[in-house]
């Protein structure tokens, strides 16, 4: 018999695939996961995770498991999941586009006033400086050498964005 193709998924989909080789878990325990794993790189939205979630259970990427408190529901990867998701990360993927909402308001800053302008740049400045003690903390700590890189990724890109905002002339 030939081996079982992977079905083709998108990188929402890969990631939550991810979070499920940890066990099963729920929609919202997979929209906090996502945050406190890879948040500061790679956005996911409750939205996209409920829309996600019942695609991969119809392609058979996902089982339904226990149903919990007020009725939320449990997921599980399966055997055709874990070989999506693995075939996901072995495709050279191409190069990401940035998305950064910051960037696109910083774009369209201009039809802002003055006082808008530096209430954006001072509260954005303030949390990525945050964000940033944060990251250096969890990058001094990581001994996995593929996650050490990724939080060195984030301190390097919290650094970038802070040096963006600092090149915006104050008004």
């Amino acid at each position: 018999m030939p081996p079982a193709r992977a079905t083709p998924v998108n990188a929402t989909a890969a990631a939550l695939l991810g979070l499920l080789h940890a066990g099963p878990m729920t929609g919202g325990q997979l929209v906090a996961a996502a945050g406190e794993r890879f948040g500061s790189f790679f956005a996911v939205t409750r939205s996209q995770v409920y829309r996600e979630l019942p695609v991969l259970a119809e392609a058979g990427l996902l089982k339904l498991g226990k149903v919990g408190a007020r009725a939320s529901q449990q997921y599980a990867i399966t055997a055709a999941g874990r070989r999506s998701f693995k075939a996901w990360l072995a495709d050279d993927g191409g190069v990401d586009a940035v998305r950064s909402p910051l960037v696109l308001r910083i774009l369209h800053a201009g039809t802002l006033t003055a006082k808008q302008r530096a209430q954006l740049v001072g509260a954005s400045r303030e949390a990525y400086a945050e964000r940033l003690v944060a990251a250096r903390a969890a990058a001094r700590g990581e001994g996995d050498p593929y996650k050490k890189a990724v939080a060195d990724f984030v301190v390097a890109h919290l650094r970038a964005m802070l040096k963006l905002l600092d090149a915006i002339p104050g008004e």
